[in-house]
Order: structure tokens, then C-alpha cells, then sequence
């Protein structure tokens, strides 16, 4: 039987057993991710922690609504012995009434009339093969740019705070990217700093010879499963190749692993194509949407 859960009526041991015994997990789902990038977060249950289903509420001028945060890709089932894509659509069924607007990435598909689904790309590499395997799979340009890159050798570094990279994104083009509030960013900062101290996560970092920061990049790790979550680059970054070398590094570290590299997407063509030269598969993800505002209302959605 499904169940409707508040915040502070999650159990949060029980929970994060579910996630963590669910196969191919992705961070998004772990309740501390949930804590701290979509504060507040509801949850529908079945069967006592047997599937759960993790709902990002939100409330704004008396309307709750159900919304993706920035930072936080796609959500879904998480179950160790149901398949997600068959309870999924129940869970929709489910979903509470009040909620009368839905904007929400999920791992799987749904056949629900009630939603309108979108399909989005993310990039996925498995890494059990040994390297000399993978690197036959990068493309001819993929493997030129690494060449290139490899002729400044950089230095990749573990000294950069979550703080300086933010602000190296920002200075950059954050800027230009909308819909991300200074609150976002902050709690990108509150993620970033957790899970350094808690080993859940890391930032390697590549500067110029002055020490200035020109690349960095926020790793995720939960078992079998790394996300590149937050990548800055810059022009002078981009005209050295550096990003080719980093993530080349990070293949040969952990090539011949029960991991996926994953490149978290993204709807530029030119990033999909460099995740994609590296020999990575698009694994979709998708957005599920439903207005159900009164009409004055919805034409402001």
C-alpha cells in the first residue's frame, strides 16, 4: 500500500537502505542529498520502505507545486526488487491531489494521460573494461584533444574549496544561465562542502601558472556510481583542452571498476557531443509535467 509521508515523518535510516540496495543508483535520491537540495522534501512509500519515492514540494503565494531543483537531475523509484518503470506510473497515480502543478525528471518513462513526458539526454560510461578498451572506443577527436591537452601538463589539484569554484563559474558564464538563484548556488556550495567532509564527493581543479583557477570539477562518488555534477570551464581551459585531459585521467583512475562514469547530460549539442566522444551511451531521462492550475493562474506558468 502506497503512503504519503511529510519531511519529519521519513525515516531516514530506512530510506537510504532503499537507495543504496536499489540498482544502478545515482546520488539524487540519498535522503542527505534530498536534505540539503530540495529542503522539506515529501516522500510516497509502499510496502514499508519496499519502494520510495521522493517528491521535491514547494509552496509559493498558496499554491504547492512539485519541481526538479537546479542541481539535482532526475528523481524516480528507487526499489532493490521491483522494476521502476512498471511502479512508476502507480506512484503518479498516486501522487497527491494538492499538488497541482508538476515539472519533474525522472529515470523512466511513463504512460500516464493525465502527464505530458519529454525525453532528455545524459551520458553514461561503464568503466568495467580495462582502459585500452575504453580508450578504443573514444573518437578520433576525442583522442587528438587529449593528445593536445597533454603537451601543457597539467597538474590536477585537490586544493580548491567549493566557494572559489562557484565563483569561477559565475564570473564565467552563470551568469547567462537562467533560472539559477544565489540560493542555488548556495546550496551547491552546502552539497559540495558535505560530502568533501563526509569522502561522498571531490573537487579536482586545474590552475595556471599564477595559481588563478581556469578549470574545476565537482565529482560525486556513491558505490558503482561517479556524476560529474558541476563542471567549469573557461576560454583559456577550453583553448588547452584541459577538460579532454581531466576526465581522461578519471577514466584511466577508475577503468576496470564496477562504476559509471557519469556526465549528468546536458541539451547543449556541443557538450552532448564531447560527453559522447569519450565512448559514452545517452541513457534518457525524462521530464513529466502536468498543470492543473486554475486558468488565471497557469498562464503565468
Amino acid at each position: 500500500m502506497i503512503i504519503y509521508l511529510k519531511n519529519h515523518e521519513i525515516d531516514r535510516e530506512q530510506w537510504d537502505n532503499c537507495i543504496k540496495n536499489s540498482p544502478r543508483i545515482k546520488p539524487y535520491g540519498f535522503s542527505w542529498y534530498l536534505d540539503i537540495m530540495a529542503p522539506g522534501w515529501e516522500a510516497l512509500i509502499d510496502d514499508d520502505y519496499d519502494s520510495v519515492f521522493p517528491i521535491p514540494g514547494s509552496s509559493r503565494f498558496g499554491i504547492t507545486y512539485v519541481a526538479t531543483p537546479v542541481f539535482l537531475q532526475q528523481l524516480g523509484v528507487y526499489s532493490p526488487d521491483k522494476d521502476p518503470s512498471v511502479s512508476l506510473n502507480e506512484f503518479f497515480d498516486y501522487m497527491p491531489d494538492f499538488y497541482k502543478f508538476i515539472d519533474l525528471c525522472v529515470g523512466h518513462n511513463i504512460n500516464n494521460k493525465g502527464y505530458s513526458v519529454t525525453s532528455k539526454s545524459n551520458y553514461e560510461l561503464n568503466l568495467s573494461k580495462s582502459y585500452d578498451k575504453l580508450w578504443d572506443n573514444f573518437s578520433l577527436h576525442c583522442r587528438r584533444n587529449i593528445g593536445a591537452s597533454e603537451k601543457n601538463k597539467p597538474e590536477l589539484l585537490h586544493d580548491v574549496l567549493p566557494d572559489e569554484l562557484i565563483k569561477l563559474f559565475i564570473g564565467n558564464k552563470g551568469k547567462m544561465i537562467k533560472g539559477i538563484k544565489p540560493r542555488d548556488f548556495q546550496r551547491l556550495n552546502n552539497l559540495m562542502d558535505f560530502c568533501i567532509r563526509n569522502k561522498r564527493g571531490r573537487i579536482i581543479g586545474v590552475r595556471a601558472a599564477n595559481k588563478r583557477l581556469i578549470f574545476g570539477i565537482f565529482l560525486l562518488e556513491v558505490p558503482g556510481n561517479k556524476t560529474m555534477l558541476f563542471v567549469v570551464n573557461t576560454p583559456e581551459s577550453r583553448e588547452k583542452r584541459t577538460g579532454y585531459y581531466v576526465i581522461n585521467e578519471l577514466i584511466k583512475d577508475s577503468s576496470s571498476t564496477r562504476n559509471i562514469l557519469d556526465f549528468a547530460g546536458s541539451s547543449i549539442p556541443s557538450v552532448a557531443s564531447f560527453m559522447e566522444s569519450f565512448g559514452s551511451t545517452n541513457v534518457p531521462f525524462y521530464r513529466v509535467y502536468r498543470n492543473n492550475l486554475p486558468w488565471p493562474v497557469r498562464m503565468f506558468k
